[in-house]
Formats: C-alpha cells, sequence, structure tokens
C-alpha cells in the first residue's frame, strides 16, 4: 500500500513492492499516476525507465521475492527516486562490453540523471537519482495569471513596475481585473455572484486535487 506526504515545500509518496518481473510494471504504471496527481512535469518515458531500471536491480541483484520501496520526491525543481531494499552491499559503476547485456543499470542512471548516488540505510542500502522537473500545473497556472495580469496592468498603467513593489501592484491588478470581469458578465445578462462561486468551486476542486 502507498503512502503520501506533503511537507513544504516539498510532497513524498512511498511505494512498497515485491521484487518480481510482473511487479517492475506495476510499480512504473503506479509512479507514473502518482506524477500525474501531483501535476509534475517531466519525461514520463524517463521516469519509467528509471524506474524500470532501479527496480529491475532489485530482482537481478538482491532476488526475487525480496521487499522493497519506490520512494518519489517532489522538491522544488528536481523530482527524487529512490529505492529501498534489505541488501547491504552497494552497487558498483562498472565498465560494460560491447556485448555485455549486464552491468549498465549505473551508467544509465548517470546519463538521465542530474544527480544519482547510493547509501547505506538502517533496513539495508538506498540508490537514488534526480531529474529536472518542472513546476507543474499549478505553478503553469500561476504563471499564465501572472502573464494576464501584467498585461492589464501595463494596459492600465502604462508600464510594469520592476523591483519588490511587482507583488503588490499585480494583487491591486487582480482585483481589478476580476471586478472588470464581473461588470462583463453582468453587461451580458449572467449573475455575478453566480460566477464567483462557480469560480471558487473550480479553484477549490483543483486544490483538493492536488
Amino acid at each position: 500500500m502507498s503512502g503520501c506526504m506533503v511537507t513544504e515545500p516539498r510532497v513524498r509518496c512511498v511505494l512498497p513492492f515485491e521484487a518480481a518481473p510482473a511487479e517492475v510494471s506495476l510499480l512504473r504504471k503506479a509512479a507514473g499516476r502518482q506524477l500525474s496527481q501531483w501535476g509534475v512535469s517531466v519525461e514520463l518515458d524517463e521516469v519509467e525507465l528509471l524506474v524500470t531500471e532501479l527496480a529491475t536491480n532489485v530482482v537481478k541483484h538482491v532476488g526475487e521475492g525480496a521487499s522493497a520501496a519506490l520512494i518519489l520526491e517532489w522538491k522544488g525543481e528536481r523530482l527524487r527516486l529512490e529505492v529501498h531494499d534489505k541488501c547491504r552491499t552497494l552497487p558498483s559503476q562498472k565498465t560494460a562490453g560491447n556485448d555485455d547485456v549486464c552491468g549498465r543499470g549505473l551508467h544509465l542512471l548517470a546519463s538521465l540523471a542530474v544527480d544519482w548516488g547510493t547509501v547505506l540505510t538502517a533496513a539495508g542500502k538506498a540508490v537514488w537519482c534526480e531529474i529536472a522537473a518542472g513546476a507543474g500545473a499549478g505553478c503553469r497556472r500561476m504563471e499564465r495569471a501572472a502573464t494576464a495580469l501584467e498585461s492589464y496592468q501595463h494596459t492600465e498603467q502604462g508600464g510594469a513596475l520592476p523591483g519588490r513593489r511587482r507583488d503588490t501592484v499585480l494583487a491591486e491588478s487582480a482585483i481589478a481585473l476580476i471586478a472588470d470581469l464581473l461588470h462583463w458578465s453582468a453587461a451580458r445578462g449572467h449573475d455575478p455572484d453566480d460566477i464567483l462561486n462557480r469560480a471558487q468551486m473550480h479553484y477549490e476542486a483543483e486544490a483538493d486535487a492536488a
């Protein structure tokens, strides 16, 4: 059973799994669903490849049936993947020959990840990697809002106001823009209170989903 924890400014999810080929596919899909729920902007194919490699290493080097866990942690502009198992033997990055089937896992990790490493834990070890992650759906909404407000404020005041007053000016512009939208909706026969209530419902639903 998975478990999620939100500790601002990061979110963290633990996905336990059993070291078996069939479990690797399920784990890959579970990780994809979790990242979709968080709204993390990443290359999903890349994440799935890394999850597959990390989990398959447990199957190969710890043994089928071993208990393990994948931890996903999103903080700022990085997504961290950790696979924990109960074996205390740390993997080593070796040079793989052209005809070698095995021995390429850590090289793949190093080529795709921004950073990676291994660490001994109280119960065994963890192999982790970090990849670049965008701000996600919530922050994309904020970026669109800021762009719209800056354009609106530019029209109203004749230019942007740089510096520490920017957020204050944008907040004032947001109030003015909302008021203008309510005037626009009333002029077209809509109920401004209904518009506000519906907007609030959309906001609360998306906030709860995030």
